[in-house]
């Protein structure tokens, strides 16, 4: 029996399976908390559970192929953290437009312009200047964990990129990633920030590999190691080290393969909750909606062909706020839970009593802890360093603790706040994950902490803690009905962003909150029904979506091992490569452009072109799969002309473009092949 183990790093928990690879059959599954300091001990702690054995089922030595989903790389984005990134900028320089905050759309301020890129059909639009990109590199290095590049038409004609990640490699060693790599689409502003965000989940993701392959190594298990990309597909690790990107949505598109494996819906809504988001899908005719204009993470507009997923800042562990209008918020940025971060440090529970005793405060109820550490604390660090290395060497500190320590808190506030974006500290405070241990929906870990977590945040609000937690768990599940129902209105409308009212909701929301809080006296009555099933995935899922799912008028499926949906996704894949070719006639020269991802070629002739092309592009996408870990690969070839009428009625046609598109799928290589 060929068994392979699934492997799911989220925000909160990390989960494992183990599936009879031929008949899909899950062998077992356990859960363990995410430890995000060092994510191989929950990795290790799930494993050993799966793999304990007093379950009497298979042993490591049965394991024949592992593969991970991962929302680290999505929670990242959403959460604006990531390693500093330099984007070095070829040919953008007067040929975008003015006005345009580089910084805000790169999500990085380390940015160079380059002379250089290429024009539409690939041709050099001017000589690339090879020393002010030696010289670029050479001044951002020590300061950085990554560079991307991106040329101008760059897709079309990779070659400047191609020299500038040389010359990275060459100067410094660091990881590098290129435009034309990630996409071969033409946008030059989003085709630039995918690859600053690539660069930024680099070290993200390598740590996550590391950690599985040390884990490996530990239970002596000798098998090709995966990770899911963001359409649902497979690939190699290593491949996975350089494109971390194709692995935003992983977990989202992990839980919808597997939501599909597990519940067999043709037709459903697929919500996966977890610790920090929940994310939204759709299956069609038994298969998960792709979105091939490029998938959106937060406020991010990324090029990579993922699962159409809607996506947004909730989940069990989201904090709960109250915004300056004094209304209760959820979310989007995640925190520890009180009832977690008491569970694993006790004497919270003393600093939460004091805080109940005394005057209310806006900052009672909230704590700062050391997540990992940084470049400080070898003797070097800066005073502001090594205060908040002193004041959290031994554990968490409540805010009002970390101002005492600062000395000058509203002097290092926003260094604290860039600590806590870039995951090095963590804030912990009230969920839904506490609001449900008060309601006793839920008591895995501290009550008391919850209890007095929602007392201290109730007292401001002036009711007691049993109402403040029932609006909260009455909040979240409406909110997950509206976001199913801002979902589905887009797909129906087909308008995405430019249809929505910039929160992703398309219909006016008073007439949303009639349907899901209808008034007895209103002059118009209105009911919204989900017509697809409504699949529930993720820990939370039994707490939240029944009541989602009665606002929605639908009908609600939690399968069996649905809390491991992801990982159970992670194994079921296939290892999917797509390579994209375009001819394009050149009326001046009379010759015929073959723009491929690693090459621009010109011929004479049409035919000979499109021959060229298509054998090119089976070539590349045969390599592709093989080197994403396939074992056997099949091909599928599309092609699409374009053309135009010459004159009316003339009958003559005038050709404009062939684009070919060549899908290599093949089933993930296991340990035996």
């Amino acid at each position: 029996m060929s068994v392979a183990l699934g492997i799911d790093t989220g925000g909160t928990y990390t989960d494992a399976v183990l599936v009879d690879y031929e008949s899909g059959r899950v062998l077992a599954a356990a859960k363990a908390l995410t430890t995000k300091h060092n994510l191989a001990i929950g990795i290790r702690n799930a494993l050993a559970r799966v793999l304990s054995p007093e379950r009497g089922g298979p042993a490591a030595s049965d394991v024949h192929l592992v593969s991970i989903s991962t929302t680290l790389a999505t929670n990242a984005i959403v959460e604006g953290n990531g390693a500093p990134v330099c984007m070095l900028l070829i040919g953008y320089r007067g040929r975008v437009a003015d006005g345009i905050d580089w910084a805000h759309e790169l999500g990085t301020p380390r940015y160079v312009f380059i002379s250089g890129g290429h024009t539409t059909d690939g041709q050099e639009y001017e000589p690339l200047d090879i020393e002010a990109a030696r010289e670029a590199i050479r001044e951002h290095a020590p300061h950085v964990s990554a560079f991307g590049v991106s040329g101008y038409f760059g897709t079309r004609n990779p070659a400047h990129e191609l020299a500038v990640a040389a010359l990275v490699r060459e100067l410094t060693g660091l990881p590098v990633t290129s435009g034309h790599e990630l996409t071969h689409r033409l946008h030059a502003l989003r085709r630039a920030a995918t690859v600053a965000l690539n660069g930024r989940l680099i070290p993200l993701l390598c740590n996550l590999i590391d950690a599985v392959e040390a884990t490996m190594k530990e239970w002596g298990i000798v098998a090709p190691l995966m990770v899911v990309k963001g359409d649902g597909s497979l690939m190699a690790a290593s491949m996975a080290r350089e494109r971390p990107i194709e692995t935003i949505l992983s977990g989202p598109a992990a839980s919808v393969v597997g939501a599909q494996h597990l519940a067999g819906e043709a037709e459903a809504v697929v919500a996966d909750m977890g610790g920090t988001t929940t994310d939204i899908a759709v299956i069609s005719g038994g298969r998960p909606r792709l979105n091939v204009q490029g998938a959106r993470v937060g406020r991010w507009r990324t090029m990579v062909e993922a699962i159409d997923v809607h996506t947004v800042g909730l989940g069990g562990d989201s904090r709960i706020w109250l915004g300056a209008d004094r209304e209760l918020r959820i979310g989007p940025r995640r925190v520890v839970p009180l009832c977690l971060l008491a569970a694993e440090h006790p004497e919270t529970v003393e600093v939460l009593e004091e805080q109940l005793r005394r005057k209310p405060n806006a900052q009672d109820g909230e704590f700062l802890l050391m997540q990992r550490r940084w470049s400080g604390g070898n003797g070097n660090e800066s005073d502001f360093e090594a205060m908040v290395l002193a004041a959290l060497a031994h554990g968490p500190r409540s805010l009002e603790q970390m101002n005492t320590a600062l000395q000058y808190p509203a002097l290092y506030a926003r260094h604290l706040l860039a600590l806590e974006d870039q995951g090095i500290l963590v804030r912990a405070g009230l969920t839904p994950t506490d609001a449900a241990h008060v309601l006793g929906a839920y008591t895995e870990w501290d009550e008391r902490a919850a209890q007095l977590g929602a007392a201290l945040l109730a007292r401001r609000l002036g009711c007691d803690s049993q109402t403040l937690c029932r609006r909260v768990l009455a909040q979240t599940s409406e909110r997950v009905a509206v976001e199913v129902i801002a979902k589905l209105l887009e797909d129906a409308a087909s308008q995405g962003e430019d249809g929505s009212d910039g929160n992703g909701h398309v219909l006016d929301s008073r007439l949303i909150a009639q349907a899901l809080r209808p008034t007895p006296d209103a002059a118009l009555m209105c009911q919204l029904v989900l017509r697809p099933a409504l699949v529930g995935i993720g820990a939370p899922v039994a707490t939240y979506f029944p009541r989602a799912a009665e606002l929605l008028h639908g009908r609600l499926r939690i399968p069996e091992y649905a809390e491991v949906a992801n990982a159970i996704g992670a194994v079921v894949g296939s290892v999917v490569c797509r390579v994209h070719a375009l001819v394009v006639p050149d009326p001046e020269t009379e010759t015929f452009r073959v723009h491929l991802p690693d090459e621009a070629t010109t011929f004479r002739r049409l035919d000979t072109a499109v021959c060229y092309a298509e054998e090119r592009a089976r070539h590349l996408a045969t390599e592709g799969a093989r080197a994403a870990g396939a074992a056997e690969v099949r091909l599928q070839v599309e092609r699409r002309d374009r053309s135009a009428p010459v004159a009316e009625d003339w009958g003559e046609e005038l050709f404009l473009e062939a684009h070919i598109q060549v899908t290599a799928v093949g089933r993930p290589r296991l340990a035996d092949d």
